[in-house]
């Protein structure tokens, strides 16, 4: 009798398995696209306000014309960018081109000080702040994904059922600058 039970008790823990599998990629998969939900989220704050910031540099350094397009390429260029490495690439390049137009704004002091400019500076940074907490959350939830992905036996039912391994959004960081070397030796 207990002979007819083992291949049933078997084939019971193997559905199981496939099943408790299967809803936690699937659960994972959600996780994902929460996490991508709130990066586009910052991204879409992030584009909105550009618009605001490079108006009110115009207001004060209207010859920058080059700058301001680049700015726009820039940020229509991240807009459009679909996957992960393509967003990545496209932020790098409109970071840069925010980092120039932040640049121009300090050879006008009357910019600089203006409440308007500082404003939008400040929530600016509170957004890049916010976008980098998103990215970590996201890629985060993209290694735990991907590791559930590929790892044995787990990933005899990722492949089958459409579960593919995910990009990571990645965006250079700023170079980091040496430390000054600070000697303190008697002449």
């Amino acid at each position: 009798m207990i002979l007819l039970w083992v291949p049933f008790i078997l084939l019971i823990l193997v559905l199981l398995w496939l099943v408790l599998t299967y809803n936690g990629l699937v659960r994972l998969k959600n996780l994902l696209k929460e996490a991508w939900s709130g990066i586009d989220v910052q991204l879409r704050r992030r584009y909105d306000l550009i618009p605001n910031v490079v108006e009110s540099v115009k207001g004060y350094a209207a010859h920058e014309r080059e700058v301001f397009e680049k700015v726009a390429e820039a940020r229509s260029a991240a807009m459009g960018a679909k996957t992960p490495a393509q967003k990545g690439k496209a932020e790098d390049a409109l970071t840069g081109t925010l980092k120039t137009l932040l640049a121009v704004s300090e050879n006008y002091p009357q910019l600089r000080a203006s409440e308007n400019f500082l404003s939008l500076q400040n929530e600016l940074d509170k957004i890049e702040e916010q976008l980098q907490l998103t990215r970590r959350y996201y890629n985060t939830t993209a290694r735990d994904y991907n590791i559930k992905v590929q790892s044995f036996p787990n990933n005899l039912i990722a492949g089958p059922f459409g579960f593919a391994e995910e990009e990571f959004f990645e965006v250079t960081e700023p170079e980091v600058k040496e430390a000054p070397q600070v000697s303190f030796t008697r002449s």
